[in-house]
């Protein structure tokens, strides 16, 4: 039978003599996504991974049936079920509050995860206890590298992505540099920020680090727990071990709650990380001004993908409408005093 905890995050289960103490402990935070959960879960099972590991999902109230998978064909894992969607921080902090082992491996549901790939980060983290987190290299399952770590994020660098400013081409350096112009994806380097896919980390550094911070709700965290795990040693990527990542599942799914909260999200980052008030203001305004001109271009864009035979590009086109009207009608209230 599959243990099911409804503690609330504060709780801490009572830990075990060290002998009966897993290496690492596996937190996925799951919102659907069913057929991709069960994959990632296999490719953890059916695999040695040559470490002593446990796996603790955190289900954000799912409605597709993945919460009574897990239960019924992996009875070990440990289940959290959350009547509603808690957010991914959120779902994540309980994973790790309900975990025992002594490293953390945050990951999304949406990977797949090699032989002995827990028993590389295990020995990495013990032989470097200077390094605060570490970050496999990504691979999309089309074999191509993707992005698997980046600069922070500033505020001239999101500007670029405003129609109204983006002709100009004021900030298009900016941008460039904060999505991919460091990136090689075959060096071992300290960086900024780690792709959130994917994270190791010891319990010691995440409590200390504050955990993940519950005010993201979905997209942005990542950049906040990097830039708080640095207080106290790098975030490394290291590119000898290596994840499979579909991305972005559920934000294509669930696009009306990942591009507001996506948005609210970097607001909140701006602010912490002490951005002034005049110039989140500023920034506030223009995105709100910008979207209704982003969402015509994108239903344009839409129609004449459809037209041009393009129709899955057609498809992400109508998708970004949704989120972008998702983010006008219901949440740039929220926006507007993050």
């Amino acid at each position: 039978m599959s243990q099911v905890r409804t503690a609330p995050i504060e709780a801490r289960v009572p830990r075990p003599s060290r002998s009966d103490v897993p290496d690492v402990s596996v937190c996925i935070a799951n919102w659907n996504c069913v057929e991709l959960l069960r994959k990632c879960l296999r490719s953890l099972f059916d695999q040695a991974q040559g470490a002593r590991f446990e796996v603790v999902i955190a289900d954000n109230g799912s409605t597709d049936g993945a919460a009574d998978m897990v239960a019924s064909e992996f009875p070990n894992v440990v289940l959290i079920r959350n009547s509603d969607n808690r957010g991914f921080a959120r779902a994540s902090n309980q994973a790790a509050a309900a975990a025992r082992g002594r490293y953390f491996f945050f990951l999304n549901n949406d990977t797949l995860v090699p032989a002995n790939t827990l028993r590389k980060f295990l020995d990495l983290a013990e032989a470097r206890p200077d390094v605060g987190m570490f970050g496999p290299r990504l691979r999309g399952a089309d074999g191509a590298f993707q992005i698997s770590y980046r600069q922070r994020p500033t505020l001239a660098a999101l500007l670029h992505r405003i129609n109204l400013l983006r002709w100009t081409g004021l900030f298009r350096k900016a941008y460039y540099e904060y999505r991919r112009a460091t990136f090689d994806p075959t060096q071992e380097r300290s960086v900024e920020v780690l792709m959130g896919a994917a994270v190791f980390l010891s319990r010691e550094v995440f409590e200390a680090s504050g955990r993940w911070d519950e005010e993201y709700h979905f997209g942005v965290e990542d950049i906040d727990l990097s830039m708080q795990v640095s207080r106290r040693g790098p975030p490394m990527f290291v590119p000898q071990v290596e994840i499979v990542h579909y991305g972005r599942a559920a934000g294509r799914n669930n696009v009306h709650f990942a591009a507001p909260n996506v948005a609210i999200g970097y607001v909140h980052y701006f602010r912490k990380s002490g951005t002034s008030r005049a110039a989140l203001f500023a920034y506030k305004a223009l995105v709100t001004l910008d979207a209704p001109l982003q969402i015509g271009q994108k239903l344009l864009e839409a129609g004449w993908r459809s037209v041009t035979g393009r129709r899955v590009k057609a498809r992400k086109s109508v998708l970004a409408v949704r989120g972008l009207w998702a983010f006008l009608r219901h949440e740039l209230v929220r926006f507007w005093k993050a």
